[in-house]
């Protein structure tokens, strides 16, 4: 309830920090005489300038905010802001020619006012951040240069359009609305300054060193940090931290991984990390000592936060993470409560912490079920993938009483959270979180 409670405040907060630049519009003199269209028009320029302001906010990382949501839900959100954003800028450029068909003459750069030009860059700086966030992998765009290009654009997209906004002089012709704007900018950049500037500056005070480097099944590597003159972070079991390998933590190339160690333990903490992409291919080549900074803990992926008779966990593939760090805080708490764990991945080879599970449920009430796709010779348990049938085969007749934890693929968990649903678990018990953001 803490939460939602919490979750309510921050939505509410957004909405009016949203649209209160359109309120402070109508504050003061205004123009007459123009019409409709063209005061719409007007309303949606400066409603996109706003939305698309607020994007800022959304990927600063601040923790309190994102709480409630945890940080995929934010980001999610944030990207469909930007559609919203670019959605409002072009209606905005469509009324503006409709209501004037003449100003086509003026679109040659030549004869073009200042003032249209500035508004040209923002709306073109606004359709590269869209077009390149949704479309980066098709694009081949590395992830740390595009990271770099997308703080650029959205800067250069919102510095104009607020250089547009006063050449163009309507509704912000009062000094006291041009420092509104102008502090509203400034905010907004800001938010980009906490999260590059700020940020990293504190990480400088917190580093880790790397102090063991461990192979583990399915192609995954585990990376075992010592924090450096400090107690460490501290987290709760399924959440995760941005890792930064290196010298410092201001470089771009960051990345989210789950913290697979128990939260009960202070001090050290580990990452398993699967070989998937371009720095997760040459993890297993980190050698121990190598500086490390981590910022977080952030993610709701967590069954401190959802009391329960028991918990039913289905992960697969590398999904096993969050999933390992949950299993190894209840076995150090002595919990007893009962918990149902199915773990799908190609073969039983492939399965990460697989004998290491076994032995966990030696120390709590486990239910392990491992699920090959392609079992050995002689296998009795499950195959193939864990579907309708398979799960409500290990659902606890308290079903009722629990709360369900998937993390895994997207086809995998996708098809999860519907065979829930088929089963009639509620909703809201069904956890789960999205690692694919740009």
């Amino acid at each position: 309830m803490a939460y939602m409670i919490q979750g309510l405040a921050w939505i509410c907060l957004y909405v009016a920090v949203a649209v209160t630049p359109l309120f402070v519009l109508l504050l003061g003199p205004t123009p007459v005489g123009r019409g409709f269209w063209w005061e719409f028009h007007v309303a949606v320029a400066f409603a996109g300038a706003s939305v698309m302001g607020t994007m800022f906010y959304l990927t600063a990382r601040f923790k309190r905010a994102m709480s409630p949501f945890g940080m995929d839900i934010v980001y999610y959100f944030h990207r469909w802001v930007a559609i919203v954003a670019a959605l409002l800028v072009a209606v905005h450029v469509g009324l503006v020619f409709a209501a004037n068909p003449d100003m086509v003459s003026v679109l040659a750069i030549p004869v073009m006012p200042m003032s249209m030009r500035t508004g040209v860059v923002a709306a073109a700086a606004l359709a590269v951040l869209v077009v390149t966030s949704f479309w980066r992998k098709k694009l081949g765009l590395d992830y740390e240069v595009w990271r770099l290009w997308h703080a650029f654009f959205a800067v250069v997209a919102v510095t104009f359009a607020i250089i547009h906004m006063e050449l163009v002089g309507y509704y912000v012709s009062a000094p006291w609305k041009r420092l509104f704007w102008m502090a509203l900018g400034i905010s907004w950049v800001g938010s980009l300054a906490f999260m590059y500037l700020i940020k990293p500056i504190r990480l400088l005070r917190r580093p880790y060193h790397v102090a063991e480097v461990r192979r583990e099944r399915g192609r995954s590597w585990t990376l075992v940090l010592e924090p450096d003159g400090h107690d460490g972070l501290r987290f709760s079991a399924g959440q995760f931290a941005w890792l930064t390998l290196g010298r410092s933590p201001f470089a771009l190339e960051e990345h989210p991984f789950s913290l697979a160690s128990s939260s009960g333990k202070t001090g050290q903490v580990e990452l398993t990390i699967k070989e998937l992409g371009d720095f997760t291919s040459r993890i297993g080549e980190v050698l121990p000592g190598e500086r490390a900074y981590l910022d977080g803990p952030y993610g709701t992926f967590c069954p401190d936060r959802h009391d329960a008779q028991g918990y039913v966990l289905i992960a697969g593939g590398i999904g096993i993470a969050p999933i390992m760090s949950i299993l190894r805080t209840f076995a150090d708490r002595g919990d007893k409560r009962e918990v149902v764990l199915l773990y799908g991945a190609e073969t039983i080879q492939d399965m990460t912490f697989r004998e290491e599970i076994e032995k966990l449920g030696e120390r709590m009430r486990l239910c392990f079920v491992p699920v090959p796709v392609q079992p050995p010779d002689g296998w009795q348990g499950e195959t193939g993938f864990p579907d309708e049938a398979m799960i409500a085969r290990y659902l606890p007749d308290f079903r009722g009483s629990c709360e369900y934890f998937v993390c895994g693929p997207a086809p995998m968990k996708e098809a999860v959270e519907k065979a829930l649903n088929r089963q009639r678990v509620p909703l809201e018990k069904v956890h789960s979180e999205l690692f694919d953001w740009v």
